[in-house]
């Protein structure tokens, strides 16, 4: 029988799955490659909750991939993402160990996993142009009249919405072939926290992160020259926290609309994953509350019954 190849752990924000790859990364001796569009940045750190104390499991670093990568006002893309993912992978499968993917991100996640041939989509000026004083709402329902290759949970801006439509219409006239890389055969594990324990801890999180420092991590960010519109594009806390420190924002409007903005984010994110599961991607559902030890122990399990 057929043994995996790579451990792929999803599951929204807030559901506690970095902490669990690591600790199984830590047990299994191997390597995480992460899957998430945002802590591809340096020096957005509090906003994207990277926990990089996370890596340390009982005193011993795990390496992680693909985080602190780019410079914040890049703009990366699934494209670049499905390449450096391989560069990775590669590099640690070359060791003989089973890499872990982990995040919530689905599109990333799906495009490596099944292989997607992806374009690497240049700017359309007078695409954008005819865009560029539409509403999101207005932005959203045309997006909607596509067959839809873009990750719609992280559609949360206008210039995102902008470049989803941009990728879209490209990709009507050069529809790529689906196979520059092979699918990679996972176990997939998700991570299934209960609705209301997913909102509370959002909104813990939310407030903790703001007395860590959150509005002063991004006004450090515009200082360094960075244009505000490009950390708007990034969406959720980037973009409200942004607008309230160039005063278009009062803060209590801004924390107030910045928890909505992550609810419905990590409720985008389920679809996407349960959407995932429709087109054909076996998820093994594990209860957020268990223990780490259990969930390590039934992710052995899963590992076992495959590879005997």
């Amino acid at each position: 029988m057929e043994t995996y190849q790579l451990i792929t752990i999803l599951g929204p924000t807030a559901s506690g799955k970095t902490t669990f790859a690591a600790a199984l990364a830590e047990r299994l001796d191997t390597e995480i490659i992460s899957a998430d569009s945002r802590q591809l940045y340096r020096s957005m750190d509090i906003g994207t909750g990277k926990d990089l104390s996370d890596y340390v499991v009982n005193g011993k670093p795990i390496p992680y991939h693909l985080i602190d990568i780019c410079n914040p006002g890049y703009k990366y893309n699934v494209f670049k993402y499905q390449h450096d993912f391989f560069r990775a992978y590669k590099e640690i499968t070359s060791k003989d160990k089973l890499p872990i993917l982990c995040g919530g991100t689905g599109m990333y996640i799906e495009a490596v996993l099944k292989g997607f041939k992806l374009l690497d989509v240049p700017e359309n000026p007078v695409l954008r142009r005819s865009l560029k004083d539409k509403s999101l709402k207005e932005l959203e329902e045309i997006l909607a009249g596509y067959k839809i290759l873009h990750n719609k949970t992280d559609v949360d801006t206008a210039q995102r919405a902008i470049r989803a439509i941009e990728i879209e219409a490209y990709y009507e006239k050069e529809a790529p072939d689906r196979n520059e890389y092979e699918p990679i055969h996972s176990l997939i594990i998700g991570i299934q926290i209960d609705r209301e324990l997913r909102r509370r801890k959002i909104s813990e999180r939310l407030r903790a992160r703001l007395k860590e420092g959150m509005v002063e991590e991004v006004e450090n960010i515009l200082a360094t020259g960075i244009d505000p519109e490009d950390l708007i594009y990034y969406g959720l806390e980037y973009k409200f926290l942004t607008l309230y420190i160039i005063g278009k924002l009062p803060y209590s409007e801004m924390v107030e609309q910045l928890e909505i903005a992550i609810h419905q984010f990590a409720k985008r994110q389920m679809t996407w994953f349960r959407g995932m599961e429709r087109r054909g991607c076996k998820i093994h559902w594990i209860d957020a509350t268990l223990p780490t030890e259990k969930k390590i122990a039934i992710t052995e399990k899963l590992l076992e019954i495959k590879q005997l």
